[in-house]
């Protein structure tokens, strides 16, 4: 009976650290975790993804960075199961260059699919939530949008935005028993630090205080976490190995 159960909306759900945090998040039967992905999955894709759960989800096709997207995506959920309890804005992307090669187009790309969408999705979850007087919303920034970082103008700022949309989130929702937090990444183990060259990967490890990468359950649980302590709001929760100490 998914009226008793709470209904969980992961943004980007389909790979990387979203794929972990909606496979985390499934485990528990009373969660009924629904992801999004930006685009329509191809049938053996879906199938492939419905198989990698350990209970039943369900998957959205939406855009983030598209007001009405988000709103529509909002709104059948509310219209399917009632209410929606959680919603963990992981949605995001990059365009790295450095700035004096950088276009407009590129860093107003970033933006919007990272700060503006999760303001979409936000905007929308918590009125649903205020109704209600509960709900927990998660953002994903980074440690980039603490301490900047070479070659992403766009995705530190982006980032960055996110803590200071976090805040403002936690004391609006605070009114009506909706929380906010954040969640800054450090350099985890996905396709998009696949890429790094060895030299490069090197040079971070020697850097991090624990000298390894993290992986996409390390934040995963942190979500976990957030969403189970209900005195922690309006926080930005550094997970990166020490990094920025």
């Amino acid at each position: 009976m998914t009226e008793d159960k709470k209904i969980v909306l992961v943004t980007g759900g389909t790979k990387g650290i979203g794929l972990a945090t909606s496979q985390r998040l499934a485990r528990d039967a009373s969660n009924q975790v629904v992801i999004n992905s930006h685009r329509e999955l191809a049938d053996d894709e879906k199938e492939a993804l419905l198989a990698s759960f350990a209970n039943p989800v369900e998957v959205v096709t939406g855009d983030v960075s598209k007001e009405e997207d988000a709103k529509r995506m909002i709104d059948d959920l509310v219209s399917e199961y009632g209410h929606i309890d959680v919603l963990v804005n992981n949605a995001g992307m990059t365009q790295d260059k450095l700035m004096t090669r950088m276009t407009e187009t590129s860093f107003k790309d970033v933006l919007n699919t990272n700060l503006v969408g999760t303001f979409n999705m936000s905007k929308y979850a918590l009125k649903a939530m205020q109704k209600k007087r509960f709900g927990v919303i998660i953002n994903m920034s980074s440690i980039a949008g603490i301490h900047g970082n070479m070659g992403q103008a766009n995705y530190s700022a982006s980032k960055a935005g996110i803590i200071g949309l976090t805040k403002t989130t936690a004391q609006e929702g605070s009114l009506r028993g909706v929380r906010c937090n954040a969640i800054a990444p450090g350099m985890i183990k996905t396709a998009m630090t696949d890429k790094l060259s060895d030299k490069i990967i090197k040079q971070w490890t020697e850097q991090i205080p624990l000298h390894r990468f993290g992986n996409p359950d390390n934040i995963a649980e942190t979500v976990e976490f957030l969403i189970k302590n209900d005195y922690i709001t309006g926080q930005v929760i550094t997970v990166d190995g020490g990094l920025t100490m």
